[in-house]
């Protein structure tokens, strides 16, 4: 490893810390040179744990013979810059409170046919667009049976750094891609299609007929307008939770953990 001590805020290398965007960090233009920003010990252990090349690091001084250190030991000699906590938290916008951030390389897109062929249960992520939303979809799709994630491209980035940092590292674990066909399409992989919404026709979660399907991609859409009408007249089933005390829906993450668990295969 190669410890770096910093004293100032423009030193070269932080930058992708600081100053650089998450649509820069991305990079849509050469994908081969996208970054993401994983953070605290345990998420960076996580990603690394599913393969994530990391790139540098920076953390506190106090973490690097201490919380930091397994991170350290693993990532070969790969550039750790450190300095006093002020500065830190002045060159990120926040305190470290988990004190290490790890810059690493984002994967190539995987396809949609790479993320389908051997699932059974997937979940389709419809314009979702809140980062903490799709983190905590994610983690619950990790815990409770969901094989991948499919997301339409008006979606939230799962490696934007806050996503990640509510999935508890699941984006690392689940395969996901882009989808940018209509959801029926899925149809083409063996899929049922089961859109969850407040619609005349939704038959309940608990529906037997449910439990028959052997692969089933259960759509979510963003609590604000739901799923497009489109989207719902195409599926093959329209699913809705039963509420009590005239509550009208739960939250998209909320949501999303019931529908797993209801919707897992038996």
């Amino acid at each position: 490893m190669a410890i770096i001590e910093i004293t100032s805020l423009t030193h070269p290398g932080v930058e992708i810390f600081s100053t650089l965007t998450e649509a820069q960090l991305r990079n849509r233009i050469e994908p081969d040179k996208g970054i993401f920003i994983a953070e605290s010990p345990k998420v960076i252990k996580v990603a690394i744990d599913a393969g994530y090349e990391p790139l540098s690091i920076l953390c506190e001084q106090r973490h690097i013979s201490g919380d930091a250190a397994p991170i350290i030991s693993r990532c070969g000699n790969i550039p750790v810059y450190t300095g006093k906590r002020e500065l830190l938290a002045a060159l990120t916008g926040y305190t470290l409170t988990r004190g290490v951030l790890c810059a690493m390389r984002r994967p190539a897109d995987r396809s949609v046919e790479s993320v389908c062929i051997n699932a059974q249960r997937i979940v389709v992520i419809d314009g979702v667009v809140d980062t903490t939303n799709i983190g905590a979809i994610f983690r619950s799709a990790a815990a409770l049976g969901i094989d991948s994630v499919l997301l339409t491209p008006s979606s939230c980035d799962p490696l934007n750094r806050r996503a990640i940092r509510v999935s508890m590292g699941s984006v690392f674990l689940l395969p996901w891609a882009w989808l940018d066909k209509p959801i029926d399409s899925l149809r083409n992989y063996g899929f049922s299609t089961v859109a969850m919404a407040l619609a005349d026709n939704a038959i309940s979660i608990d529906d037997p007929v449910l439990a028959t399907e052997p692969r089933l991609a259960i759509v979510m859409g963003t609590e604000g307008d739901g799923l497009a009408d489109k989207t719902i007249n195409s599926a093959d089933y329209v699913v809705r939770i039963p509420m009590s005390h005239g509550v009208d829906s739960l939250n998209v993450a909320a949501a999303s953990a019931v529908a797993f668990w209801q919707l897992r295969l038996r």
